[in-house]
């Protein structure tokens, strides 16, 4: 997704006007649904300015395309500055510029990092050049147009308040300022030669909208890529906090060896790559010969990885690599050079299958290694013996004389790259107070589905490549575990299963499974293409409250074993607990699907709730969805095409006065008529402004009008003009709204109109009415007949 695209020349006046921080706003808001913070608007002003400049050079032509914020798809990343051309070889070509407005930076030890101020204090961040790069590796992987069609990637980073120092070009950095150059306050004109040297020609193919609607790859898994990983490939580029963690804890492994303990914690939700990170410092680790071992307490993901391994490695190395954390309570102290604990929320007290081993695997997994890195969501908890929590690991790591290191991962490469999505599932299942009270559904594919068998229908038509799976909550007994004829799960007309016990925790990957329904304990850290999720009585929705039931849970769920007990002895604490328990469960299972997620509720009032809660996406008109391209505005055309094949365009105020009054007044310049429309000359391309018409106009639309409205105009939409008229989305006395009038009959049989109600699509506004229609100043101006997306 683009947020805001163009030509050179269109981007040149719209920073001309003043405005260009409050147009890539609006635009934004337009694209996502989201307003956007004073400061990453004083932002786009300011860097879009230098950026301009820039591009002052009648060399880089104007008919290069424009292209800013775009956002890498599968990820939550979007790179800054797109230009897009051909280079002297004809090859097409997109130049990718990071924008800093960075003044200082400091040097590290850690490769590819830097520090600098952010948020008022000095942090460590990725170099911008690595960032660069990495994003030019991110859409190599994900976009099929750019791999396919050989698109030449050229990043490069652009610090335009920096001066030069001894840091940000230092020597060290080499390996990445060589892939992605970076330019200085100083380097304008090298940075405009460098634009020079790689685009030579216009986008004349529209490479930025083929980039920006071009297919996505396939989604790899980190399963699937684990053999790959091991023998040294880079299978997954780390970005910008990722990188930051990789790199801080091969630094700790360095300390820890000399003798001082070291504890890292690691917080990051669902999808922001812990598991991509874990993997990445075992493959490191191991190659400088330290003995670095994966734990995590699930089996799920454990086994996933030795199925897929299976082959290619020695089944003793295998095991030596991935350990369950069940294993270490008899260990001595600093055997281990690092354990990689995964999924640390779900780490317990006592080990063995009777609980009756050692005391605490916090405190057993601290001890037994010279660094421990605990990666964790609290989120994630699951059942009553989870006991993973930064404070626990905080107590023992004191008691351990253990220094203490704390990071986040935040990038979000699951659910779409959506962040939105995420912090929408929190506020919807009241886990947590968030800003996103309704999800965009172009954000992330989910859907309420009314009916288990269309779900489960589907989930198998998105089965491709084997990443789509039925899961569910904990409320139907396992009877099918002691005779395989019984169906486990029935709603009406509905039966199914729940995973084969022969395919264990490996289930998630087995070839005919999409049969059948998982569960949390044989999901949790893998991920899907797809998930389709059954919601059971163990969680429902009444009045707007989400109602949580652990007596919903069936009997063989030892997820909750003992909670009666622990509710008949402190009933205010356990119910809390219990209630984020259920929520966490359904949380976990609602985060597996990279690409989308599928839910059905087995109470009504609950899916409805969540129906009230989703904002569908837009439908286009069809003749508008073939004009999902820049629209290109030339200055001047010969006079041949003026009306032949091009249509001029005009604000909206000065359309009033050209169509309204007959004035003469010049047009912004003249764009293509879009295919399907046959051009004349009452008919005039304008842009529109503000939400008061969405979802049918979104803010910066343009839209094809025609004057001289004949025959009814009840029902359409059109530009009108009246004294009376303040509108709210442009302040003007003109405005594009949606017609109705009421009239009225005279004796004799001829008819007036008693009134005209100007209607905005969208509820948050108010009606317009024209009381007095019959005012020689009321004018409808035009009618809309189709939206161009701007």
């Amino acid at each position: 997704m683009i947020v805001y695209s163009g030509t050179k020349e269109r981007f040149q006046r719209d920073v001309m006007s003043n405005d260009i921080g409050n147009i890539i706003d609006n635009a934004f808001k337009g694209a996502t649904g989201h307003s956007t913070p004073r400061n990453q608007i004083t932002a786009w002003t300011n860097s879009l300015q230098y950026m301009d400049r820039v591009l002052g050079d009648d060399a880089i032509p104007n008919d290069a395309g424009v292209a800013i914020e775009y956002h890498i798809p599968r990820s939550s990343k979007r790179i800054d500055f797109i230009l897009t051309g051909t280079d002297a070889a004809g090859a097409e070509t997109a130049v990718l510029i990071e924008l800093k407005q960075w003044q200082q930076a400091g040097l590290t030890t850690k490769d590819a990092v830097v520090t600098t101020v952010l948020g008022g204090a000095p942090q460590e961040t990725a170099h911008p050049s690595y960032q660069a790069w990495t994003y030019k590796c991110l859409l190599q992987d994900y976009n099929r147009t750019v791999q396919e069609e050989r698109v030449a990637l050229v990043p490069c980073a652009y610090l335009h308040n920096y001066e030069p120092d001894d840091v940000i070009t230092s020597p060290f950095y080499d390996r990445y300022t060589k892939e992605a150059p970076v330019f200085l306050k100083p380097d304008a004109v090298k940075l405009r030669d460098f634009i020079k040297r790689n685009i030579k020609q216009g986008d004349r193919n529209k490479l930025l909208y083929r980039i920006d609607h071009g297919k996505i790859k396939p989604s790899k898994s980190l399963a699937d890529s684990l053999a790959s990983m091991l023998k040294g490939n880079r299978e997954f580029v780390m970005v910008d906090d990722q990188k930051i963690v990789y790199e801080t804890a091969l630094a700790l492994a360095a300390t820890a060896a000399t003798g001082t303990k070291q504890v890292l914690i690691v917080e990051g939700g669902p999808g922001t790559g812990k598991s991509v990170v874990a993997v990445n410092l075992l493959v490191e680790l191991t190659r400088k010969d330290l003995v670095a071992q994966y734990v995590t307490r699930n089996s799920a993901p454990r086994l996933v990885y030795a199925a897929r391994l299976a082959g290619t490695l020695r089944r003793n190395r295998i095991d030596n690599m991935f350990r369950s954390s069940e294993t270490f309570h008899a260990a001595p102290a600093n055997e281990y050079d690092c354990l990689l604990v995964d999924e640390a929320h779900r780490l317990k007290e006592k080990s063995g299958m009777f609980d009756h081993l050692g005391e605490n695997q916090v405190k057993e997994l601290i001890n037994a290694a010279r660094l421990s890195v605990f990666f964790i969501d609290e989120d994630q908890k699951v059942t009553l013996k989870d006991i993973g929590e930064k404070d626990e690991i905080r107590r023992w790591a004191k008691k351990h004389a253990a220094r203490v290191t704390e990071l986040k991962l935040e990038s979000q490469f699951r659910c779409n790259g959506s962040d939105g999505y995420l912090a929408w599932l929190d506020n919807a299942l009241q886990v947590g107070r968030t800003a996103n009270e309704t999800l965009d559904t172009r954000d992330y594919d989910f859907q309420v589905i009314d009916d288990p068998a269309r779900l489960h229908a589907l989930i198998r038509d998105r089965n491709g490549g084997n990443k789509a799976r039925m899961v569910a909550g904990y409320c139907w007994k396992w009877i099918s575990k002691r005779d395989p004829k019984l169906k486990d799960i029935v709603i009406g007309d509905y039966k199914a299963t729940w995973n084969l016990d022969k395919d264990g925790q490996t289930w998630i990957i087995q070839p005919g499974s999409v049969g059948e329904v998982g569960c949390i304990h044989t999901c949790q850290g893998l991920e899907l293409d797809y998930v389709g999720v059954i919601v059971g009585p163990d969680l429902v929705v009444r009045d707007g409250e989400v109602i949580t039931s652990p007596a919903a849970r069936a009997g063989t769920d030892r997820s909750l074993h003992g909670w009666r007990a622990l509710h008949k002895h402190d009933p205010a604490a356990a119910t809390k607990r219990l209630d984020l328990l259920i929520k966490n469960t359904y949380r976990t299972l609602m985060t597996r699907g990279q690409k989308g997620c599928y839910v059905y509720f087995t109470d009504k009032e609950t899916a409805d709730y969540f129906k009230s809660l989703l904002r569908p996406a837009a439908q286009p008109a069809p003749l508008a969805e073939q004009l999902k391209k820049v629209l290109e505005i030339l200055t001047d055309i010969p006079a041949a095409r003026k009306w032949a094949d091009h249509l001029p365009v005009y604000s909206l105020e000065a359309a009033c006065g050209a169509f309204g009054r007959g004035m003469a007044v010049e047009p912004q310049g003249w764009a293509k008529c879009p295919p399907g429309l046959k051009p004349d000359r009452n008919m005039f391309i304008a842009r529109v402004s503000g939400r008061s018409m969405e979802p049918k106009l979104h803010d910066g639309d343009y839209c094809v009008f025609r004057a001289n409205v004949a025959g009814t105009r009840q029902g359409k939409i059109v530009l009108v003009q009246h004294s009376s008229i303040s509108d709210p989305d442009t302040g003007g006395s003109y405005t594009v709204k949606k017609y109705t009038s009421k009239k009225k009959y005279a004796p004799d049989g001829t008819w007036q109109h008693e009134e005209i109600v100007l209607k905005p699509l969208n509820p948050e506004y108010d009606d317009i009415v024209i009381p007095n229609a019959e005012d020689e100043e009321f004018m409808v101006v035009a009618e809309v007949r189709v939206v161009v997306r701007g």
